[in-house]
């Protein structure tokens, strides 16, 4: 790496053990060698997790990151996570994290950088987490060394945009009417929604834990021998 050579405070893994299955040990016995560590980078979380893609959930994804962060908090340690982003853009920039809204309902925070193409030299970086402002910054490459400079910072706090579907799917699952179920291409038709009854449930995976907390209805999609089959119940809140 450039310009690194001076420093004996910074090592590097070439391979690591799967989650669960030695990696917590591994960075254990590190922290023991190097008792002043304050971050330890972790690139690529697809590299250290167990299942294939298709077995991700919401629940799965919150327990694989719940599982570092009771690491991070047990050792007084920064543990920075480097994961990818879908292809597909967003108005909400932190639904194009690959997965569900697990891996951003236990992380403490995320962080996304995103540029128009590849070859761009500007970037924007989206900040968002438990104890500090949600902010963006607009970056540059500073090509000569390699780094990203900040040009400006808006100062409005980082507003989640009230999505469509989940507000669709509020106004038939309610308190009057608590429960449905059915297929996605039923629900597809319901909403009223051009949108694929594939893509449809890759949104709601997504948005889970936002339908839950914004507007109290829990979602399931689990496979029958009939085919996939979504559930939505309304939630009472406690008095």
């Amino acid at each position: 790496m450039f310009g690194v050579e001076s420093t004996s405070d910074l090592h590097f893994a070439v391979c690591s053990d799967k989650l669960s299955k030695g990696l917590e040990e591994q960075m254990k016995r590190f922290l023991n060698e190097h008792p002043g560590t304050q971050l330890i980078i972790i690139d690529t979380l697809k590299m250290v997790r167990e299942g294939k893609d298709d077995s991700y959930s919401y629940a799965k994804d919150y327990d694989d990151i719940g599982k570092l962060k009771k690491f991070a908090d047990s050792h007084r340690i920064c543990l920075l996570i480097v994961h990818h982003t879908r292809k597909q853009n967003s108005d909400d920039k932190f639904e194009m994290i690959s997965g569900t809204n697990g891996l951003l309902g236990c992380a403490d925070g995320a962080m996304i950088l995103h540029k128009k193409d590849r070859y761009d030299i500007n970037a924007t970086l989206e900040v968002i987490g438990r104890d500090i402002a949600g902010q963006k910054l607009y970056l540059i490459h500073e090509q000569d060394h390699l780094t990203w400079q900040v040009e400006r910072e808006d100062t409005e706090p980082y507003k989640q945009p009230p999505d469509p579907i989940l507000i669709s799917i509020s106004n038939f699952v309610t308190e009057v009417h608590p429960q449905w179920y059915g297929s996605p291409s039923d629900l597809a038709a319901l909403l009223n929604t051009d949108i694929k009854p594939n893509k449809l449930t890759k949104h709601l995976n997504v948005n889970a834990s936002r339908l839950l907390e914004k507007h109290s209805i829990q979602y399931e999609c689990k496979a029958r021998h009939e085919g996939r089959r979504i559930s939505l119940r309304f939630i009472h809140s406690d008095p």
